[in-house]
């Protein structure tokens, strides 16, 4: 297998800084804007962009956080195949301090691959109030989409193969920020 580091950390924080930009951009009054992160690499993220949001502009937006464990359609699912590999998916908490009715909600995630994690995702938030619209943003589009999704803010297109893996690591949850592709020797 090689590896091949495709965002360092320097990236990393210039491609969230360019995302809460975007965000700004298109929100001007941040007022209803809200982040939430899907569990469990999109919840720093969305923390990051908050902090970068909160730096440029003076306005720290409400961060949530969403589990979609009961939400999505393969779990217990082998990728690619129909052999179950666990009945019980390791949960985590869904936290929405803010009011989502009426309110833009920005879903920050780190890999868009299917658009399976993103469509659980809108159906956990559903079930908690109707916002006005749900946005998009992700580090990184490794295109492959099964669902007919894609996002608003985007920091970086990986074209990859299906046979490649991108896997991002970051300081909170594994002490180093980096998105590295893993793939097949040739």
């Amino acid at each position: 297998m090689s590896t091949r580091v495709l965002l360092d950390a320097d990236q990393i924080a210039r491609t969230l800084a360019r995302i809460g930009s975007e965000i700004v951009e298109r929100h001007p009054d941040l007022a209803q804007v809200q982040l939430v992160g899907i569990r469990s690499r999109g919840v720093p993220l969305a923390e990051r962009i908050r902090d970068r949001i909160r730096d440029t502009t003076g306005v720290e937006l409400p961060v949530g956080a969403v589990d979609i464990s009961f939400y999505r359609d393969d779990v217990g699912l082998r990728s690619g195949t129909d052999e179950r590999i666990g009945e019980h998916p390791v949960v985590g908490e869904t936290v929405l301090d803010a009011s989502i009715e009426g309110a833009v909600i920005v879903l920050v995630d780190d890999v868009l691959y299917t658009g399976r994690t993103v469509r659980a995702a809108i159906d956990a938030v559903f079930d908690y109030g109707r916002p006005a619209c749900i946005q998009l943003a992700v580090l990184a589009d490794r295109g492959h989409r099964e669902l007919p999704l894609r996002a608003d803010f985007v920091g970086k297109n990986l074209p990859t193969q299906l046979t490649e893996h991108v896997r991002v690591r970051l300081a909170e949850t594994d002490g180093v920020d980096e998105v590295v592709l893993i793939g097949a020797e040739a």
